[in-house]
């Protein structure tokens, strides 16, 4: 499926700008409060153990015993096993890593689309993950990306930094055309800590969304994807001779548009989007389908309930 069959066709080739100045205003803080809330009682349970790494160290949950060595720290000696066996024994407990979470927005040209809303609500829904992921004290950072990486919010850690990502988001624009395989490999190799890598896109690439998702799978990165969608875009309010285009090349074609090509076009959007869905379940990465029509706090709830985000 080329790129021209699955991006949302329009009449004319005026933009739209988007206005972001609003996106983030107390009302919404306020539910970023309340998703952290949830996020902390439906999760706490499960954080601390997925955390943990395979390292031994100076944590606080127990691991296991060694034999003690001379120079070993006394305060770290089981006297109750030295009580019952004689035995000087270590010991050892589980160090905890904080989770690396990268917010990885596609901001090519068909994310502002039509009026912007994609991305608007991508810019929601990055800020909302953020905020958790803040205020669960891991550290978060924020790419922007195209057929390459485009700006980046450096690493960042405290629920107070929340309005650092405020800042990051409501200058992030959209232009340029959409490679997802050789945005990620600019972004394996630029970042060397491995993580958690959000994918925010409305996954339109002519090269094969698959491409994208491999290379982070491939680089050790645990990919999560949010797929952003307009419901719009698959039943475009179109008849007769139109000149349709793509609006990341400007590449232009002329079609008849009638009730029949309305309905293929409608199936191959539909095929398009189970593709996307069967290709994450196949290979077992996170996916989220983020329809601008919900509230974007649902959305979060959604996310939660889908697992693989809160570790």
């Amino acid at each position: 499926m080329g790129l021209l069959d699955v991006l949302p066709w329009r009449r004319d080739k005026k933009a739209v700008s988007a206005k972001d100045d609003d996106l983030f205003d107390d009302q919404f803080q306020r539910k970023l409060e309340y998703l952290a809330l949830v996020s902390r009682r439906v999760f706490a349970g499960r954080l601390r153990a997925e955390r943990r790494t395979k390292k031994s160290g100076s944590g606080v949950e127990f691991a296991d015993h060694r034999d003690y060595q001379p120079g070993d720290d006394f305060r770290y000696l089981d006297w109750n096993v030295y009580q019952r066996f004689e035995k000087l024994l270590v010991r050892l407990y589980e160090e905890e890593e904080d989770l690396a979470i990268y917010f990885i927005l596609d901001t090519s040209a068909s994310m502002a689309f039509g009026d912007g809303r994609k991305l608007r609500y991508a810019k929601k829904v990055c800020a909302a993950l953020a905020y958790v992921g803040l205020a669960n004290l891991d550290r978060v950072t924020m790419v922007t990306t195209s057929d390459r990486v485009m700006e980046r919010m450096p690493e960042t850690r405290g629920k107070a930094r929340i309005f650092k990502a405020f800042r990051f988001l409501r200058e992030v624009k959209a232009e340029g055309t959409t490679d997802l395989g050789d945005a990620m490999k600019a972004f394996v190799a630029q970042n060397k800590r491995r993580g958690l890598a959000v994918l925010v896109s409305d996954l339109y690439d002519p090269r094969g969304f698959e491409k994208g998702i491999n290379v982070l799978r491939y680089n050790k990165f645990d990919p999560f994807v949010v797929h952003v969608t307009d419901p719009g875009e698959g039943k475009p309010k179109l008849n007769g001779d139109v000149l349709v285009y793509d609006c990341e090349t400007g590449d232009e074609r002329e079609v008849t548009v009638t009730a029949k090509v309305l309905s293929l076009f409608g199936e191959a959007y539909a095929g398009y989007v189970a593709d996307i869905d069967r290709f994450c379940a196949t290979h077992q990465v996170p996916y989220v389908t983020a329809s601008v029509d919900v509230a974007f706090d649902e959305l979060i709830l959604r996310v939660f309930r889908r697992g693989g985000f809160l570790r």
